[in-house]
C-alpha cells in the first residue's frame, strides 16, 4: 500500500489530482490511500502525529497559511529526520524551481498538472520505491522466470498454453492465460491485447492497421480481433501522448 498526501488549498487542483492519482495507481495495479489537505499546518499536524507517507504532492504558497511548501518541507526532512518521502512541489510559477534543492524534491510540476507529466513522477517514484520493474515473470513447475519486457515481440496463447515470442528468435512456453497475463503485468508494460490469443509490445509494432498489426523485419502480421480493433487504436494513441509528454 502506497500513503500519499496531496497538500493544496486549490479544491479543484486536489480533487484533479486524487482522480487523476487513483487512475494512474489503479492501471499499474499498485494499492494507494491519498489524504487530501489544504494546509501546510495540517501536513505537518498528520506527521507529527504519526502519519506515514510514501509520496507527497505539495503546494508551495498556500492562501491561508503561515508556512509555505518549502517551510512544510523542510521541516519534514529536517524536524523528522524524514529523507525518505518523495516530495512533488507544485506551483503556477516556475521561479521557485532554483530554490528548492536543500529539500532534495523527486520533482517539481507546474500547474495546471497535465496526466502525462504526473503518469511520469509516478513512474519514477514506483522505480526509486522498487515497485516498478521492466521485466515479465512467469512459472515452468515450480520455478520462476523472468525476462525483460524489451526483449518480447508478443505474447501467444495456444491451448493452455502461453508463447513467449523472443527478439532473438527464441520461444519460452509455459501454463497460464493470456488475459491474467496482461492484466496483471503486460498492460504496465505497454502491450496491446489485440486478439484473444495475441498481446503485442508496443515498440515493435510499425503499422497499425484496421485488422491486423505489422510487426517489422519478416515478423508474421498479427490479426486485430472486431471486437478489439477499437480499444486497441485507443489504447496505442494513449501509449504515445504518454511517451511524447515524458
Amino acid at each position: 500500500m502506497i500513503h500519499i498526501a496531496i497538500c493544496d488549498d486549490e479544491a479543484k487542483i486536489c480533487s484533479d489530482l486524487e482522480r487523476t492519482l487513483t487512475d494512474i495507481f489503479d492501471r499499474v495495479k499498485v494499492e494507494c490511500e491519498i489524504d487530501v489537505l489544504a494546509t501546510g499546518e495540517e501536513l505537518c499536524r498528520m506527521v507529527d502525529t504519526g502519519a506515514h507517507y510514501d509520496l507527497i504532492f505539495l503546494d508551495i504558497e498556500f492562501a491561508k497559511s503561515e508556512i509555505n511548501g518549502v517551510d512544510t518541507a523542510r521541516f519534514i526532512r529536517e524536524s523528522h529526520q524524514n529523507h525518505l518521502v518523495s516530495i512533488v512541489f507544485v506551483s503556477w510559477e516556475k521561479k521557485y524551481a532554483m530554490q528548492l534543492f536543500e529539500i532534495h524534491p523527486m520533482d517539481f510540476l507546474i500547474k495546471p498538472l497535465e496526466y502525462e507529466k504526473v503518469d511520469k513522477t509516478v513512474r519514477t517514484f514506483l522505480k526509486i520505491a522498487g515497485l516498478w520493474s521492466g521485466e515479465f515473470t512467469y512459472k515452468k513447475g515450480h520455478d520462476i522466470y523472468k525476462v525483460q519486457a524489451k526483449n518480447i515481440l508478443y505474447l501467444e496463447s495456444s491451448d493452455r498454453k502461453l508463447i513467449l515470442h523472443l527478439n532473438d528468435g527464441k520461444k519460452e512456453e509455459f501454463y497460464g492465460s493470456l488475459k491474467e497475463a496482461y492484466n496483471e503485468q503486460l498492460h504496465r508494460l505497454d502491450f496491446l491485447f489485440i486478439h484473444a490469443a495475441y498481446a503485442v509490445n508496443y515498440d515493435y509494432v510499425t503499422v497499425v492497421k484496421f485488422n491486423q498489426l505489422i510487426l517489422p523485419g519478416n515478423l508474421p502480421a498479427l490479426p486485430i480481433s472486431p471486437n478489439r480493433r477499437s480499444e486497441v487504436r485507443e489504447r496505442y494513441y494513449e501509449i504515445i501522448k504518454r511517451r511524447r509528454g515524458s
